[in-house]
């Protein structure tokens, strides 16, 4: 963060100090970084007091103070040096603080935002580019890319995994300081407006929009309301700035009537794009390759991260260095490096005995399902050489999809089985886990090849008694469904 006293952020925030004179606050700066969590608390630092499923941040202020931080930002006094802020209207912390009970963490959490809106204006006044990217699925992949795209410009701050809500995406913010020269932005959205609170905190100069799927469809209700809010990003940003859309999607496409910035056009598809890809190939572990195009330049990219839907986010990322000034050969190398950063995402690792892993578990939608689920399918065959590898699909819910929650799975189910996976393991016994179960055994008169099971440790069991040496396993479900650690387990287990 840029060097602040406790005074100055005390006026940004609309903060009382407690337990630290006038004069004292003046004195003492803030040159550490801003933390809800203690144990990463460095020198200087500001901790940020919230309330948490099993304790109150506001319990490990003077931990905190004597960790490092020089101040705590607080909805009540504490006993150490605080900036105290009081609720106010509008504040929430819906959806973000399951635990905020008395509305304290909503105090600190609007707080946090004008402290990191004030800190983003100074930065971008000073020269600081910030990219903001939203779509149904692929925003953290294409956040990836995007910092190693533009890292051979300059210095560049992303967010770890998917900090992109009221919480993490104002402590990325706050990541930045006048030696940053793009700062990236992933914004996701529960409700409508969530898009646009998050650009106000940081404007963007320059937005990505990737697709609009049906995430969350059981909390908006419709497509079109993911698209009204999706399209809350290009609306933010200024007559001055650009828009990257990627016109395959024709929800997406229609956002360019919606903005007032230059818009860029992305596709896979056609070359009356702006930004476009043709001879797109894959190896046999599903990395792709393509030549991407312009008006102005061509040139041949192989992408380091797996699944063909890489390709449109890979686009998207390479329009956007190309509007800071990367030449195609700085994109080509950059993409050629950038191999999976975020945790459980498309994750793919081949164990000592031949079993290919591929952990995707950190979220899922039934676009993200279907693209994992055709990686796999590809992995399996070998890529182009007809080599045939036995396929495991361990497949979790898809959270938050409503009433469409059903027929979604029951949709899975079904493709599971077009695709030809030999091997597919439902796992959880809910009414959705159930109808993936029964599609799959509706589409294909599956028996033996479909297992229902109760949670990831009786996935697991099944896996050590079947997988054999070259078999390849695709482990996906949201988050919620902690399967992650069940793929970590399985990569782990060559040898036993």
């Amino acid at each position: 963060m840029i060097d602040l006293t406790i005074a100055e952020i005390a006026d940004i925030v609309g903060g009382e100090l407690a337990d630290v004179s006038a004069a004292e606050a003046a004195r003492i700066h803030v040159t550490g970084t801003v933390e809800f969590d203690s144990r990463a608390l460095t020198s200087g630092g500001l901790f940020l007091a919230l309330p948490g499923a099993r304790s109150d941040g506001h319990d490990f202020a003077a931990a905190a103070v004597a960790a490092g931080a020089v101040a705590v930002l607080a909805a009540r006094p504490v006993g150490v040096p605080a900036i105290v802020v009081a609720p106010q209207p509008g504040d929430t912390s819906a959806g973000v603080l399951e635990h905020d009970r008395d509305g304290s963490g909503a105090a600190v959490l609007a707080a946090l935002g004008r402290l990191a809106a004030e800190v983003a204006r100074r930065l971008v006044a000073g020269g600081l580019t910030i990219v903001g990217v939203t779509g149904s699925s692929g925003k953290t992949s294409t956040k990836d890319l995007l910092a190693a795209v533009l890292a051979p410009l300059g210095r560049v701050v992303a967010p770890p995994g998917s900090f992109n809500n009221e919480l993490g995406h104002p402590w990325t913010v706050l990541r930045a300081d006048h030696d940053t020269d793009y700062l990236i932005l992933e914004m996701s959205a529960r409700h409508p407006g969530n898009i646009a609170a998050l650009a106000a905190i940081a404007p963007p100069q320059i937005a990505v929009v990737l697709n609009v799927g049906t995430a969350h469809l059981g909390e908006f209700g419709s497509r079109q309301a993911i698209a009204d809010t999706k399209s809350e990003l290009p609306q933010a940003v200024p007559e001055s700035g650009v828009v990257i859309l990627n016109v395959d999607d024709t929800a997406v496409a229609a956002m360019a009537a919606k903005t007032v910035a230059r818009v860029v056009r992305v596709s896979r598809n056609s070359d009356s794009a702006d930004v476009w890809a043709d001879e797109v190939s894959l190896d046999a572990t599903a990395r792709p390759s393509f030549t991407l195009h312009t008006r102005d330049l061509s040139t041949r990219i192989t992408l380091a991260v797996h699944g063909d839907h890489q390709v449109s986010n890979a686009l998207c990322a390479a329009a956007v260095a190309l509007e800071c000034g990367a030449t195609g050969e700085q994109l080509a190398a950059a993409l050629a490096a950038a191999g999976p950063v975020s945790k459980h995402r498309m994750a793919v690792a081949t164990r000592a005995d031949g079993v290919t892993v591929v952990n995707d578990a950190y979220n899922a939608n039934p676009d993200s399902m279907r693209a994992g689920l055709q990686a796999l399918a590809w992995m399996a065959r070998g890529g182009d050489s007809g080599e045939r590898r036995r396929s495991f699909a361990v497949l979790g819910e898809m959270a938050e999809l409503g009433e469409d929650a059903i027929s979604e799975h029951d949709r899975i189910g079904r493709l599971v089985v077009r695709l030809d996976v030999s091997r597919l393991i439902v796992v959880g016994t809910g009414r959705s886990m159930s109808a993936m179960h029964h599609g799959a055994v509706m589409e294909g008169s599956w028996g033996a090849e479909v297992t229902q099971v109760a949670d990831a440790p009786a996935a697991l069991e099944l896996l050590r008694s079947e997988l054999a040496d070259g078999d390849v396993v695709l482990v996906k479900a949201s988050n919620s469904a902690g399967l992650g650690v069940l793929a970590e387990t399985l990569l782990g287990d060559a040898g036993r």
